[in-house]
């Protein structure tokens, strides 16, 4: 999982790879390519 300081790139990366909020971090997840993750905060 990368850590990264600005999630816009990342999302650009394949297109099914979504924002979500949980516990006060933003991750970017992908369910159908499982290595496109990362996390912000």
């Amino acid at each position: 999982m990368k850590v990264a300081n600005s999630l816009r790139s990342l999302k650009q990366r394949h297109r099914d790879c979504q924002i979500v909020r949980r516990k006060g971090r933003i991750y970017v997840i992908n369910k159908t390519q499982k290595r496109y993750k990362a996390r912000q905060g």
